[in-house]
């Protein structure tokens, strides 16, 4: 073996820790000659089932369907896996090699040698979606503000960057810059996955063990590893707090009281109320989408909706725009495969028809939210 790994001796395993660089040319070469000499019954590799899958089958996300994506409430994580796909590609283009090829390597070593390949990273859309539950409503805000602007940012990178990159965890680096003002998200991104990892890695089956991770996480497993806790509570998305499930209701019922109480005062007022509340809502979301660039129709449906979704916290207006702007402007094969083009320039990011439905979305979503605390504040001075 040209190179020595870290080696942890637990009961009966024997476990090699390959640090890699996911962006590295040698780290391919690397696991390729590491898994030749050790000869492992386990190769553990830094993947969950969907990235598993999607390394396996890059085409298949162009079959993706748009409107099951909405429908199943997955638009924020599709969304930042674009985003951070499109950096994943762009720094792989920056240093001349192929992004993930030491995974790839990795399964293609297991199967050659029918080592047993064992995933374990935790479930990728569990960790965005503990990140988004962790925040407050104006952090996700700014959160979705860095995240949307990040997109767009191609200073050139140093040779100390791309070392520092040949040494990182692609995840890791890509949500770096943003992770500086959002603390919250280096525990869930990085000191969470140390923990799973090594939990995972350390209940691997098999005597002797080849993990192939990216080298940033090598000391967060090495000190975790002989530590005998419970991976379940960071294994699932913490649920709403009691407040957080009643303040859903609490608001659109205080704010349908006070307009059935205005019309006690009297019947002008109370229609006025009305009026407010549908201009506020309706007209915020509206711009939302008209800021996504969405179509008229979009645009009409989101004004339509929000002062009714706003009232039903099982709904939202971001959906029924959304929906609409995928039926009337539905996103085609190439639009899927120029994604990683796209999306790094603002004009792409507008031209493409799947990020648009996206940001269709959220906007309408986000200004709706603006518009029920703007015409729920309005509701309630009225009154007074």
């Amino acid at each position: 073996m040209k190179k020595n790994y870290p080696v942890i001796e637990l009961a009966n395993k024997k476990i090699y820790l390959i640090g890699t660089a996911h962006v590295s040319k040698i780290s391919k070469q690397e696991v390729k000659e590491a898994i030749a000499d050790i000869q492992p019954d386990t190769i553990c590799i830094e993947l969950d089932k969907q990235r598993y899958k999607s390394l396996n089958n890059p085409d298949n996300f162009k079959n993706q369907d748009i409107t099951k994506v909405i429908k199943n409430k997955q638009v924020g994580y599709l969304m930042v896996t674009i985003i951070l796909s499109s950096f994943q590609k762009r720094m792989a283009k920056k240093l001349d090699t192929d992004s993930g090829g030491e995974m790839q390597q990795a399964i293609i070593s297991a199967k050659a040698s029918s080592a047993h390949i064992e995933l374990v990273d935790r479930n990728v859309q569990t960790t965005f979606s503990r990140i988004w539950r962790k925040h407050s409503f104006i952090q996700k805000i700014k959160l979705i503000i860095a995240i949307i602007g990040s997109v767009f940012e191609d200073e050139d990178i140093s040779e100390t960057d791309l070392q520092n990159l040949q040494q990182a965890d692609m995840l890791d680096a890509a949500m770096k810059d943003i992770g500086k003002n959002f603390p919250i998200i280096k525990t869930v991104l990085i000191d969470e996955r140390d923990q799973f990892l090594a939990h995972k890695i350390k209940n691997a089956p098999g005597e002797t063990i080849v993990c192939v991770l990216g080298a940033a996480h090598i000391p967060g497993i090495l000190k975790n590893i002989e530590k005998d806790y419970s991976i379940a509570e960071i294994s699932t998305v913490p649920p709403k707090t009691f407040f957080q499930k009643l303040s859903g209701w609490i608001i659109p019922a205080i704010i349908i009281g006070f307009i059935i109480a205005s019309f006690f005062n009297s019947s002008i007022n109370g229609i006025d109320q009305i009026f407010s509340w549908v201009l506020y809502n309706g007209t915020l979301s509206a711009l939302g989408v008209l800021l996504a660039f969405g179509h008229p129709l979009s645009i009409i449906t989101a004004f339509l909706v929000a002062p009714i979704t706003s009232l039903n916290p099982l709904l939202a207006a971001g959906w029924f725009a959304g929906l609409t702007e995928a039926w009337v402007r539905k996103p085609k094969v190439k639009d899927f495969e120029n994604l990683a083009k796209d999306i790094v320039s603002l004009k792409g990011f507008y031209h493409n028809r799947v990020t648009r439905v996206l940001l269709v979305v959220i906007l309408a979503n986000l200004f709706s939210t603006i518009g029920t605390l703007l015409g729920g504040y309005n509701i309630i001075a009225n009154f007074f």
